[in-house]
């Protein structure tokens, strides 16, 4: 199985390792997604700071998609919201940066709760609508969408399903933002200082050598044998006028 998804995609960047992050900043980011999952958690996703961001994106997506048809403009909202954080992390992605891909990939999923909230929103309509166009025409996507696909009495219930996909997208972005760290930790416990290849002996011996004659007074002698004891006694006694030179 592995030697056939390397057939297909090999050389492709799911083979490429991850480019490096510091132990500090995937901790920081760590600590952010952990803070946004609280801040989120029972609030409305209508109520997030991210929400305004994503309505620009919702509603920019009608009039792009508008070009292509009622049916078309009439999903374009929701199909950009998803499909821009979508295509960002797969960038990001394929240019094996973690922290742009995690960022993109849970706020794709956090589109999702904020998506789920519309959904449900379908039969009661209490939202207030927001449109680029005339606000006497605007009507709710989601009404529209289900009432023609003949699902509009499930409405909570999709939005149920779409909720819960959304949450379990953004904890599992938490969940491999951590291994990264673990990993990271790891890495950083097996670096060791490297051997060298050729040592200093080697790499220049030519001073070596000439650096044994100038201190030994010989020549062609290997710099790296040992001196005799009664040898080095003789180096070292100081030459006396007494002494009877042959």
């Amino acid at each position: 199985m592995g030697d056939w998804l390397k057939s297909i995609f090999g050389g492709t960047c799911f083979y490429r390792k991850w480019k490096p992050v510091s132990r500090q900043a995937i901790a920081a980011w760590l600590i952010f997604y952990v803070g946004f999952l609280f801040y989120a958690f029972g609030r409305s996703p209508a109520s997030l700071f991210i929400h305004n961001a994503n309505l620009v994106v919702h509603e920019g997506g009608h009039n792009l998609f508008g070009w292509f048809g009622p049916t078309l403009g009439l999903w374009g909202g929701t199909l950009l919201q998803w499909l821009v954080p979508f295509f960002l992390a797969a960038y990001f992605f394929a240019e094996r940066q973690s922290p742009g891909f995690i960022f993109c990939l849970f706020f794709f999923f956090e589109n999702w709760i904020d998506t789920a909230e519309y959904m449900a929103d379908a039969r009661a309509q209490i939202l207030p609508l927001v449109t680029t166009g005339d606000p006497e025409f605007a009507e709710h996507d989601f009404f529209r969408i289900f009432s023609d696909l003949g699902v509009l009495p499930y409405d909570t219930k999709i939005a149920t399903v779409v909720r819960i996909l959304g949450w379990c997208g953004m904890i599992a972005c938490v969940i491999w933002l951590a291994l990264r760290l673990r990993m990271a930790g790891e890495q950083e416990a097996l670096i060791t200082l490297p051997k060298p290849v050729i040592s200093l002996v080697e790499r220049y011996p030519g001073k070596t050598s000439r650096a044994h004659e100038t201190t030994t007074g010989t020549q062609g002698t290997n710099p790296l044998s040992p001196v005799s004891n009664d040898r080095r006694a003789q180096l070292a006694r100081p030459c006396n006028s007494d002494d009877n030179v042959t």
